[in-house]
């Protein structure tokens, strides 16, 4: 089975649908998620809507439970908390809903999935080191595992240590645990701005890594004429 597996789509969806027609062209037809479906751009409802469209497993992130609680979470950066403010205003109740019900972690045909650690998903800690990655591991019962949240393509393996490696191509050897971050969909924090996902070929054992370009001008475009944080434009150009 060949899966697509993509995150933090950050209600982009000019980078969502660039993604899911790249994905089908390699022949795709299986799709999972990993959270932030909302948050940072323009199109929240649409990107909610696509994503609930593919019937596909999804967890959920830090930005989709801030905007669909009654409160206002409080724990976000000024831009973050403007951004999360305008979203909840725009999601409908059955959105709103559909984001709260979402679980924290599940397991998909032999593999893991989260948005942020498996130790403690419910506190949206980031893995960016091997002393990160190795606390999740503990938690790890299946070879591979993917997760989202820091926006940067990187893979932990673990063997008689914990290495971190390149992601853009990874084969999965039965002995090592993986623990996988392709990127974002909506939002890439690594200097590159094409939107990120990866193909994992579940008979091949082989994950790999794809970049995809979108309508940049356009998402930049939505963004100021809703009226978010300039900002938030900016950094998709650069992808930071």
């Amino acid at each position: 089975m060949r899966f697509a597996i993509f995150s933090d789509v950050h209600a982009n969806l000019e980078a969502l649908e660039a993604v899911l027609a790249d994905a089908r062209a390699r022949k795709c037809t299986r799709f999972v998620c990993l959270g932030d479906v909302v948050g940072y751009n323009a199109n929240p409802r649409e990107c909610v809507e696509r994503v609930r469209e593919l019937d596909c497993p999804v967890v959920k992130g830090n930005h989709d439970e801030a905007a669909s609680r009654l409160t206002p979470p409080g724990d976000f950066n000024e831009i973050a908390e403007r951004a999360i403010a305008w979203t909840r205003e725009r999601l409908t109740d059955d959105h709103k809903e559909w984001l709260r019900g979402l679980p924290l972690q599940t397991r998909v045909h032999d593999f893991t999935i989260v948005h942020a650690t498996l130790d403690t998903p419910e506190q949206w800690g980031y893995v960016f080191n091997n002393l990160d990655a190795a606390a999740s591991f503990t938690y790890q019962r299946t070879n591979v595992c993917f997760f989202g949240h820091t926006h940067v393509p990187m893979v932990f393996v673990r063997d008689e240590s914990v290495m971190r490696e390149r992601v853009e191509h990874v084969r999965i050897e039965p002995a090592k645990k993986y623990f996988i971050n392709m990127g974002s969909v909506g939002q890439p924090r690594d200097g590159n701005w094409r939107a990120a996902y990866c193909i994992y070929d579940t008979e091949n054992n082989l994950v790999q890594q794809f970049r995809v370009k979108y309508d940049l001008a356009a998402v930049q475009k939505k963004i100021a004429e809703a009226g978010l944080p300039r900002l938030l434009a900016e950094r998709l150009a650069i992808g930071r």
